[in-house]
């Protein structure tokens, strides 16, 4: 049977932004995220609260977070990796939090230089804080599908990341 609701979410403002060689200007960010809140999206991932060092194209979170006209209706969620940027977020403005963790150990290692385990401890300290300050998490899991750098991912490797 198929589900009864469909949640789609636009990560483009933050996963396709994010490894762009040349750095977007903020206000092209913010005036993108705006005019994709005019497209009837209920959900629109913001920008990423990361390290400006890692992933310097997100270094403008704060601003994006606070530059952006936030419309009725619309979550914006961020993706917040640790509790590091889980607090940074929360002080910009964000009321809706992600964190996403992989089925892949070689992409954990590449995209937030830990391992799946550490990632998940690391997980633990956001929703912890989250659940204090009522902000809701979604969480997904990359490589469901297949990694790009180790290729098949087993369904039993994806399941344990799920839980």
């Amino acid at each position: 049977a198929y589900p009864k609701r469909v949640k789609v979410v636009e990560v483009g403002p933050r996963d396709g932004l994010q490894n762009e060689k040349n750095v977007v200007p903020t206000p092209v960010k913010i005036n993108l995220i705006n005019m994709l809140s005019e497209t009837g999206l209920q959900v629109i991932e913001a920008t990423s609260f990361v390290s400006p060092k890692w992933v310097p194209q997100m270094a403008d979170h704060t601003e994006v977070m606070q530059g952006i006209n936030k419309l009725p209706g619309i979550s914006y969620p961020v993706l917040t990796p640790n509790l590091k940027g889980f607090q940074a977020a929360v002080a910009a403005g964000a009321k809706e939090v992600s964190i996403f963790g992989a089925a892949s150990e070689l992409f954990t290692q590449k995209n937030i230089n830990c391992s799946i385990e550490e990632s998940l401890e690391r997980f633990e300290e956001v929703m912890k804080a989250a659940r204090e300050a009522n902000i809701p998490v979604r969480g997904y899991v990359s490589c469901v599908l297949g990694c790009p750098y180790e290729g098949k991912i087993s369904a039993a490797k994806v399941a344990e990341v799920s839980q």
